[in-house]
């Protein structure tokens, strides 16, 4: 009985969603386990030009020209290349309500709306957290997500250039990312031929057999996300990281001090000045940028807005009837999938 309750809707689940003793109603479920998942919404979705897979070509040399003198030849040059392959995972999830259960209630849709709308969250915060850490090193079946590209500081490697450190050490730290979603510059990915985002389909009713061979009837539902993520261009994506959370003041006497590690990622960006566009003015080829951090680093970074006079890089704006925290033009978009206990980049 604990594996059908673990995984499937039971009677004592459905008793829980009824208004009162009436059964009439499914109750209005505050979902106290939602949280902020900001970039599936602001990310712009790009078909694979190559079925499941994603091929960019990137410029690494450019050809060098001659002074030349006359009567003097000069040699011909050319530009390099490499290709950089990016892949889809496939998130899916499967749910299986008894039969009996769904026709017993008096209004069956809205009770399998109330369970669709579980899993539609619980993937988007999978998917969420996917899109900054998960590894395709560790785990091939899944996406590469941005952690594990800009992973390592360096003054030569394109990723690595984009990478400040917060001079946190231990195992409780966090980032901010400044992301610049565009065609050119950094996409999610859907498999050619599909469509992006995630998708709930009604399977219909089945038989769900147990481990004794005995059977029942379900109403089934599933659950799926195609989706990569590609780094056309890593100039316009910056990680601020190395943030000890335990260590940061408001006033900045310890810990790291924000508003100039962030100006000092801001500047790694490509053009970071004309990467921003109106809400509304999107068009095709043109860029956003979006700075995501946690909840923590929101708060810091709250407090230091309020104080204009010894700071005018950050601001509280209304922007679509919503307030939200700039810096220096740019959203601050917080999403709980940024963890508190990275590690540190060396």
């Amino acid at each position: 009985m604990a594996t059908i309750g673990a995984q499937f809707l039971t009677l004592a689940d459905i008793y829980k969603r009824q208004l009162g003793d009436s059964g009439k109603q499914v109750a209005a479920i505050i979902e106290i386990l939602s949280r902020l998942s900001p970039v599936v919404r602001d990310a712009i979705a790009v078909e694979c030009n190559l079925a499941t897979k994603h091929m960019t070509t990137i410029r690494t040399g450019l050809p060098e020209a001659t002074w030349r003198r006359l009567y003097q030849g000069v040699q011909p040059g050319k530009s390099t290349t490499a290709q950089v392959e990016d892949t889809t995972g496939m998130l899916e999830a499967l749910s299986h309500i008894d039969s009996k259960l769904v026709e017993l209630n008096p209004n069956p849709g809205a009770l399998r709306l109330s369970e669709a709308v579980a899993f539609i969250e619980g993937m988007t915060q999978q998917m969420e957290t996917a899109i900054f850490y998960e590894n395709t090193a560790t785990k091939p079946e899944a996406l590469l997500g941005l952690a594990p590209r800009f992973s390592v500081f360096s003054a030569t490697d394109p990723y690595g250039k984009q990478i400040t450190k917060g001079g946190g050490s231990g195992s409780d730290n966090t980032s901010i990312w400044f992301v610049t979603w565009g065609e050119n510059t950094c996409h999610l990915l859907y498999p050619q031929g599909s469509s992006a985002g995630l998708k709930r389909e009604d399977k219909g009713k089945g038989i769900k057999q147990n481990s004794d061979g005995s059977e029942y009837d379900v109403h089934r539902e599933k659950f799926t996300w195609d989706c990569g993520v590609s780094v056309r261009d890593p100039r316009y994506i910056a990680r601020l990281c190395n943030i000890d959370v335990s260590d940061l003041t408001i006033d900045a006497a310890t810990g790291a001090n924000l508003i100039p590690l962030m100006i000092d990622a801001f500047h790694t960006l490509q053009n970071p000045y004309n990467s921003q566009v109106a809400p509304g003015q999107e068009t095709a080829g043109a860029m956003n940028t979006v700075i995501y951090c946690n909840r923590t680093i929101a708060k810091f970074l709250h407090h230091q807005a309020r104080s204009a006079v010894v700071n005018s890089t950050l601001s509280i704006e209304k922007i679509e009837g919503k307030r939200i925290a700039m810096f220096e033009g740019l959203p601050i978009h917080v999403s709980d999938a940024i963890l508190s206990t990275e590690a540190t980049v060396p």
